[in-house]
C-alpha cells in the first residue's frame, strides 16, 4: 500500500498527545473496572444522560463512517445516505418507548431479556445462540469493516502494508479497551465527539472553499447528486432502495428496538428520565448534526478528485492534501479517535455477551466478580483476533454495511413486537434468525446480480412472514413468566392486557414475586406513543433538512425546517419532566 500524503513532526505530536490523553483515562477507570461485572460493562449504573448519549453517537461514527458516506455521496448524490437516515424512524421510536422499557429491566446485557420475556429450552438456547452469532460472528463483521477503515485512512498517509496497520492500530485499541472497561469508554467516547466533530466540520469548510464554494459545487455537479430524495436518474439512489430503507429496513433491522450497544448505555444510566433523555440526545447529535460535515466534504471530494478509482478514498485524501501540518495531524488523531471509539464500544459490548450469556448463563454460574472480569479482558483480545480475520478479507466498507443489512433483515419486527404484545415467544426469534440468514444466501447463490433493494425487500418481508407463522403454531411462552416480565417492565401496549388481568389475580392471591405488580399500568388506549413517535420522526427530518437546505444556501425551506424541529425538540424536553 503506497500513502499519498505525509505528516510532519508537528501531526505525530498531535497524535502522540491524544494517545497519551485516551491512555491516562484508561488508567484512571482501570482500577474501577475491575470491581465487577457492573462496572466494567456498565459503570455502575450511573452515567448522565449527557454522556449516554454523547457515547451513542460516538460509537456510531467510526474511522469507517466518512469513507462509506463519502462513497455513497459519489454513487447516489445526498439520496444515498439514507441507507442509515431510514433508521431514524426505529430510532424515535426508542426515544418514546423502548428507553424506559429497557431501563426497568435492569438487566446486564440486552440477550438476559431473552430468558425474562421467553420460557424453557427455547430461550435458553436463543440466548447461547446470539450470545455466539451476534456478538462474535456479526461482531466480528462490524470490527471488520471498522479496521478495514482504518487500514485505508492509514495507508494514505503511511507506507505500511495492510497487516502491519492491522497489528499496529489493533493493538492499541485492544490495550486501551482491556485496561478501562466502560467507564473509560465512555469518557474517551466524550473526547472523541469533541474532536472528531470539530476536525470534520472544519475539514467540510475548507473542502467546499477548495471546491470553489457552495454554488460553485452545486453548479459542477448534476442536478440527482443533490436532490434529498432519490429518482430514476442514473447517480441517484435507486427508488428501489429507498423502498426498501423506508418500508422495510428502519423495523426489520436488528436495530429496531434500540438494541444492542445501544441498550448498553441506555442500561447503564440513572434512571428513567436519564434513558430517556440520552435517547433523545443521541437521534439529534447522529442525524442533525453529524450528517452534513461529512455529506459536504463529500460533495466537495466529487468536484476535486472526480476521477478516483476507489470513491471512498475521497475523504482521506481531502486531509492529506488541503490541511497544514498539525491540522492534518488533529484530523488524523479524529479519525483515530473514532476508530478506538467505535472497536472499544464493540469489543467491550461483545464480550459482555460472551461472558455474562455465553460463559457465566452456561458454564461458570458460580464465578466471582474477579474471574468474570478476568474472563472479559480475554474475550477481548479473542473477539479482536476474530474482527483481524474479517478485516484481513474485505475489500469494502459501504458493502460490509449492506451484507450485514441483509443478514439481519427482519428480525427487528420481532424486536418491536416482543414489548407490545405477550403472544411473541422464542421461537418468533429463531425463526426471524434463521429465515433472514436463510434468503441472505439463498438470494445470493440463486440471484448474485439482484440489486441491494429488492434484496432487503424480499429478505425482510420474507423473513417477517416467517416468524410470524412459526408465532402462532409454536407454544406461547410460560404464563409466568409473562407476568413476572410484566410486573417488572410495565409495558403500556393493549397487547398486554391478558396478562396485565393475569398479574392482578395473581397479585390479589398472594401468589406475586416480589416485584412491584403493574396491574395498574395504564393502557396507551388513546395512541398518545403513536402521536409522540410521529411528532418525533418529524422533528428529526425537520432539523436534519433543514440543516441540509440552509446549508446549500436554501434558506427560506431551510430556517423553517430547523424551527419546526428545534420547537418539537423543546416539547420533548419539557414533556420528559412529567
Amino acid at each position: 500500500m503506497t500513502s499519498t500524503g505525509s505528516l510532519d513532526a508537528i501531526d505525530w505530536w498531535v497524535i502522540g498527545a491524544y494517545l497519551a490523553l485516551s491512555f491516562a483515562i484508561g488508567l484512571v477507570f482501570a482500577r474501577r473496572a475491575g470491581a465487577s461485572m457492573s462496572e466494567f460493562f456498565l459503570s455502575g449504573r450511573n452515567l448522565p444522560w449527557w454522556l449516554a448519549g454523547t457515547s451513542m453517537v460516538a460509537t456510531t461514527f467510526a474511522a469507517d463512517t466518512p469513507l462509506a458516506i463519502t462513497g455513497e455521496v459519489a454513487r447516489h448524490g445526498i439520496s444515498g445516505n439514507w441507507l442509515w437516515w431510514n433508521v431514524a424512524i426505529s430510532g424515535v421510536l426508542g426515544v418514546v418507548v423502548f428507553a424506559r422499557l429497557w431501563r426497568r429491566a435492569g438487566i446486564l446485557t440486552d440477550l438476559e431479556l431473552i430468558e425474562l420475556r421467553y420460557s424453557g429450552r427455547p430461550a435458553r438456547a436463543l440466548r447461547g445462540f446470539r450470545a455466539v452469532y451476534e456478538g462474535v460472528f456479526l461482531n466480528g463483521i462490524t470490527l471488520g469493516w471498522v479496521l478495514l477503515a482504518i487500514v485505508k485512512l492509514a495507508g494514505v498517509f503511511l507506507p505500511l502494508d495492510k497487516g502491519t496497520i492491522l497489528l499496529v492500530c489493533g493493538g492499541v485499541a485492544l490495550l486501551y479497551t482491556v485496561l478501562s472497561g466502560f467507564w473509560g469508554v465512555v469518557v474517551t467516547d466524550l473526547l472523541q465527539f469533541i474532536i472528531s466533530m470539530g476536525g470534520a466540520i472544519y475539514l467540510a469548510f475548507r473542502a467546499v472553499g477548495a471546491a470553489g464554494g457552495i454554488a460553485a459545487i452545486k453548479e459542477a455537479l448534476p442536478p440527482e447528486k443533490l436532490a434529498f430524495l432519490p429518482s430514476f436518474d442514473a447517480g441517484s439512489l435507486p427508488v428501489t432502495a429507498f423502498v426498501a430503507f423506508i418500508g422495510v429496513n428502519w423495523w426489520a433491522s436488528k436495530s429496531a428496538d434500540s438494541g444492542g450497544y445501544l441498550a448498553q448505555r441506555v442500561l447503564a444510566t440513572r434512571d428513567e428520565r436519564q434513558a430517556v433523555l440520552s435517547s433523545l440526545w443521541f437521534q439529534v447529535a447522529h442525524y442533525a448534526l453529524r450528517s452534513w460535515p461529512w455529506i459536504l466534504a463529500g460533495l466537495a471530494s466529487l468536484v476535486l478528485f472526480p476521477d478516483l478509482p476507489d470513491p471512498e478514498l475521497g475523504y482521506p485524501k481531502l486531509v492529506a492534501e488541503l490541511l497544514p501540518a498539525g491540522l492534518r495531524g488533529l484530523l488524523v488523531a479524529s479519525f483515530l479517535a473514532a476508530f478506538m471509539s467505535t472497536v472499544d464500544t464493540h469489543l467491550n459490548w461483545g464480550a459482555s455477551y460472551v461472558i455474562n450469556d455465553l460463559y457465566k448463563r452456561f458454564y461458570r454460574p458460580q464465578a466471582s466478580e474477579g474471574e468474570l472480569v478476568l474472563a472479559s479482558r480475554i474475550a477481548i483480545v479473542l473477539l479482536l483476533g476474530v474482527a483481524g480475520l474479517f478485516a484481513w478479507s474485505m475489500d469494502s466498507v459501504a458493502g460490509a454495511w449492506k451484507l450485514l443489512y441483509q443478514l439481519t433483515a427482519g428480525i427487528g419486527g420481532v424486536y418491536i413486537l416482543r414489548w407490545f404484545h405477550w403472544r411473541v415467544n422464542a421461537w418468533s426469534e429463531i425463526a426471524a434468525w434463521i429465515s433472514s440468514a436463510a434468503l441472505t444466501l439463498g438470494l445470493a447463490w440463486l440471484s448474485p446480480d439482484l440489486p441491494f433493494g429488492p434484496r432487503l425487500l424480499i429478505t425482510g418481508l420474507g423473513s417477517s412472514v416467517c416468524w410470524l407463522a412459526v408465532t402462532w403454531l409454536t407454544p406461547a411462552t410460560d404464563d409466568e413468566v409473562l407476568v413476572a416480565f410484566y410486573r417488572r417492565v410495565r409495558p403500556r401496549s393493549s397487547g398486554w392486557r391478558r396478562i396485565a388481568e393475569l398479574s392482578a389475580v395473581a397479585g390479589s392471591s398472594g401468589l406475586g414475586d416480589g416485584v412491584e405488580a403493574g396491574a395498574g399500568t395504564p393502557f396507551d388506549e388513546g395512541g398518545s406513543d403513536l402521536l409522540e413517535w410521529l411528532l418525533g420522526v418529524v422533528m428529526i427530518y425537520a432539523l436534519l433538512f433543514g440543516a441540509g437546505k440552509t446549508l446549500l444556501g436554501e434558506w427560506g425551506v431551510g430556517v423553517a425546517g430547523l424551527v419546526l424541529g428545534v420547537s418539537l425538540l423543546v416539547r420533548f424536553v419539557r414533556r420528559t419532566r412529567s
